[in-house]
């Protein structure tokens, strides 16, 4: 992903909290929207778990405590960490990952500031929080092993720079610039969610259908990805992104598909408890969004999936 001369990071919509680790808790951001998606939470179904986050997880701690435990352990508390540079120009993911990552994100605000502002709308900005091993939100405890997410609560997406290595060893993904500011928009696409009031109606639809939690949770994070393509289309359009990139995102989308989570962690697969949608399902609506560059192409709670 190419930035130009002009672009920067707006650093006042970061927060970035990497020296100040917070112990190697397990935490889950309650009531959070991520791109892996609460992976306790996916997998808790398999330990007799309710998956909604809130029950057993029998001996997923094993598998998941790990992860944040192995973090917490090579990372001292307030350790120095690089600063965040203002300029994006010639910031790739691999030179500066920090910087590159803020600098996806302005890129993803500015877009959708300027798509509500031509509907005589105004959008509302939400923080970046970078941290390591584990931070608070205002969805609870977040941690490495959680992923990132956003949180509806204070209106801030919660990212981990080591989710990266974690997506491209663990599970499969080819990773990439264009990779990685997948994740970043299809987070935002979650705060741009909770701005249109999709979230509010989809929870109020999980409370009077909860035998469809499941899949109500599945569309969200679909139009999620949907929209993470439509600000790829813009993108793409103005230079930043190659085709070979939209490649890296469609392969990023496929990683993160609740099959292929499963069975990289557990060795099988139960429809039944998808939360997020399958591999292919994630690309299929991170591409009706890329190619129709159309918000309004991103329904998915009224068609098929």
């Amino acid at each position: 992903m190419d930035f130009d001369e002009g672009d920067s990071a707006d650093l006042s919509q970061i927060d970035d909290r990497r020296g100040r680790v917070r112990g190697g808790a397990i935490g889950v951001g309650a009531g959070g929207l991520g791109i892996i998606g609460l992976l306790i939470a996916l997998l808790a179904s398999f330990a007799g778990g309710t998956g909604d986050g809130t029950g057993d997880l029998g001996g997923l701690t094993d598998i998941l405590g790990s992860l944040g435990q192995a973090t917490a352990s090579q990372t001292a508390p307030d350790t120095p960490v690089s600063p965040i540079a203002k300029s994006c120009a010639n910031v790739t993911s691999t030179t500066d990952n920090a910087t590159f990552i803020a600098c996806a994100q302005s890129n993803v605000q500015k877009y959708w500031t300027e798509v509500f502002a031509s509907a005589g709308q105004t959008y509302r900005p939400a923080k970046l929080v970078l941290f390591r091993s584990s931070t608070q939100s205002g969805c609870g405890p977040a941690s490495a092993a959680t992923g990132p997410f956003y949180c509806p609560p204070d209106e801030k997406v919660y990212l981990d720079l080591g989710f990266f290595d974690e997506l491209e060893s663990r599970f499969g993904a080819k990773g990439g610039d264009f990779a990685q500011a997948y994740v970043v928009a299809h987070e935002y696409g979650h705060h741009l969610q909770n701005l249109l009031g999709v979230e509010n109606r989809m929870r109020d639809l999980q409370q009077r259908n909860p035998n469809k939690a499941n899949e109500y949770s599945v569309r969200l994070e679909l139009q999620a990805d949907c929209f993470a393509g439509v600000w790829g289309h813009s993108a793409y359009a103005t230079g930043k992104v190659s085709k070979s990139e939209i490649a890296q995102a469609l392969d990023a989308a496929a990683s993160v598909g609740d099959d292929r989570i499963q069975r990289a962690t557990t060795g099988r697969v139960n429809p039944e408890s998808f939360t997020h949608g399958t591999s292919a399902q994630r690309q299929k609506w991170f591409s009706t969004g890329f190619d129709a560059g159309d918000i309004d192409r991103c329904d998915t709670f009224n068609n098929a999936i």
